[in-house]
């Protein structure tokens, strides 16, 4: 009416003027086409299988430092790949698999896709995907050995001046140990090395156990080595890390269902057709009844 002109805008920001869809037949099929997942979608689906990771590593009773590796294979993965070329269910399966190998606690395919229901060919096949993909660079520096240095550090420190300093300190390790869990889940294993993941993991621990010498240690700490930076530096990206920590969220099966089958579509666009059959034969029975 106003004398808009109609546009389609691709994905890289081209367009070009569309032709009137006159044609009933052409608009059903591009009706009929599934539909690609939003960004928003891919996070949450990523977000989802990487708790699956840690579930996982938890049920076979594998030491965190395979777990973070899983993690970080996993992530790099999608920093290269859509969730619409490669399910990350498969993808989730099989850097456990590379993560087992590379931190030399191997456990065969079949072990693996037994204990968790699913075809050990699958982990098998993808092996090599995800070799390649992540460069072949499979050395991982996980916070946890960090963080166990900072609480060594600490117990050199504080162990012997004060009466009951060492069970204090050992909890603080076991909740730090819980904060890195929390930690490798975020964007920040990517974003920062793994001394201030695993400096930011304890700061958050001594504020849960009300524990005010973090302040005092970080100073002294500084004080031994003697860096180009100051406290206040440091304190940037220990704060960055808690903004990320903060926005975590759990995504539940129920969240996930409806983007899974939107996936699945994508994967297999004749699945789509299938299920739109379905829905008609279903829907001219039910007319029939």
């Amino acid at each position: 009416m106003y004398g808009a002109t109609r546009m389609e805008v691709d994905i890289d920001g081209s367009f070009i003027y569309a032709e009137p869809q006159n044609d009933v037949k052409d608009n059903a099929e591009k009706h009929s086409r599934p539909k690609a997942l939003k960004t928003e979608e891919e996070q949450i689906l990523r977000a989802f299988y990487e708790f699956k990771i840690q579930d996982v590593c938890d049920a076979f009773k594998f030491p965190r430092k395979i777990q973070a590796t899983a993690l970080i294979y996993f992530k790099r993965f999608y920093l290269q790949w859509s969730v619409m070329e490669h399910h990350p269910k498969i993808i989730m399966l099989t850097c456990i698999y590379a993560a087992c190998k590379a931190e030399e606690n191997h456990v065969s395919a079949e072990e693996l896709g037994k204990g968790i229901e699913q075809d050990h060919q699958v982990i098998l096949n993808n092996e090599m995907l995800v070799l390649q993909s992540l460069g072949f660079d499979l050395i991982v520096y996980a916070p946890y050995r960090a963080l166990q240095g900072f609480i060594g550090d600490m117990e050199e420190i504080y162990g012997a001046k004060m009466a009951g300093q060492t069970e204090i300190i050992k909890n603080l390790h076991e909740s730090a140990k819980l904060e890195v869990d929390k930690i490798m889940l975020t964007e920040a294993p990517l974003l920062f090395p793994p001394g201030q993941l695993a400096l930011a993991a304890l700061r958050r621990s001594c504020e849960v156990h009300k524990v005010n010498d973090f302040e005092r240690y970080i100073k002294s700490m500084l004080s031994r080595q003697h860096p180009a930076h100051g406290l206040s530096d440091l304190h940037l990206p220990l704060n960055a890390i808690d903004i990320l920590i903060n926005k975590l969220e759990t995504p539940t099966s129920k969240d996930v269902k409806h983007i899974d089958r939107k996936l699945k579509s994508c994967l297999d666009p004749s699945s789509h057709e299938k299920s739109k059959k379905r829905k008609h034969r279903s829907k001219e029975s039910s007319n029939d009844v």
